[in-house]
């Protein structure tokens, strides 16, 4: 069980996760905190769940988690200033956030994959899924969907990329509690810097994406382009060079070329 009052004494925030929701199963904490009608709605809520019925990430994929052994959160953000420009900066400053904490923590290294994906020793760690809920063209609500394997050491089923945890990194379980807190001190830290130094996040998250400069494939609907992962734009759209232009990616699944 989560030690709800280990964790208290561990986080020093002052919005993000002070108002702080655990259940024992949902079906998905995404879902459940979009839904206005459940009235949950201030700013930095966490919504906890020791297990989703309905959990996914990218794609409405199946995320399987074993139950309470990992870390499966929702992150509730109404404020209207990160809905415009930057607002994908919030994948971003999102994965970097537990990447920053996994290396603070554990000094396990890691790699980001885009868009949203922590890798360590090329297997995936940790995913994250943003979604919102718009009032004609403009974002009422988003909610960030975070996936993190901590103490679970065994995993079936077929992956697009291999899973790893924390406890199969370091050859022990950790604390959970710990944890999460570092994570959110960092990711509320990480906000505050989008506002005044957002060239510093795509600096960050650069630093630790392998597959900048190198040949890769990325796949989206069953399209498959290659290129060079030439850079990241402004907004975090992913620039592919290829032989006659440089083109534009939002969406896609983006692997090394073979």
């Amino acid at each position: 069980m989560f030690n709800f009052e280990s964790f208290d004494t561990k986080v020093d925030t002052e919005v993000i996760g002070r108002n702080f929701i655990y259940s024992e199963e949902v079906e998905s904490t995404n879902s459940f905190l979009l839904n206005k009608s459940n009235k949950f709605n201030s700013e930095g809520t966490i919504l906890l769940a020791e297990k989703q019925s309905k959990g996914r990430g990218r794609k409405e994929r199946v995320w399987y988690s074993a139950k309470g052994q990992n870390l499966t959160f929702s992150i509730l953000l109404t404020s209207k200033k990160y809905f415009g420009k930057k607002f994908n900066l919030l994948n971003f400053a999102t994965s970097l956030s537990v990447a920053f904490a996994l290396e603070n923590l554990f000094q396990l290294k890691t790699e980001l994959k885009w868009p949203n994906d922590v890798l360590v020793n090329g297997k995936k760690i940790c995913g994250i899924l943003l979604e919102s809920t718009s009032q004609g063209n403009k974002i009422e609500r988003v909610v960030i969907g975070i996936g993190l394997n901590v103490n679970q050491a065994l995993f079936q089923g077929n992956f697009n990329l291999e899973p790893t945890s924390v406890k199969l990194e370091l050859g022990e379980s950790v604390d959970r509690e710990k944890l999460l807190a570092e994570l959110l001190n960092t990711f509320e830290e990480i906000l505050q810097k989008m506002e005044s130094k957002p060239d510093e996040i795509m600096k960050d998250w650069k630093d630790r994406c392998n597959l900048i400069g190198e040949k890769i494939s990325v796949t989206e609907e069953g399209n498959t382009k290659y290129g060079i992962f030439e850079d990241l734009d402004e907004e975090g759209f992913l620039l592919l060079k290829t032989k006659n232009k440089i083109e534009k990616i939002h969406f896609g699944d983006v692997s090394a070329a073979q």
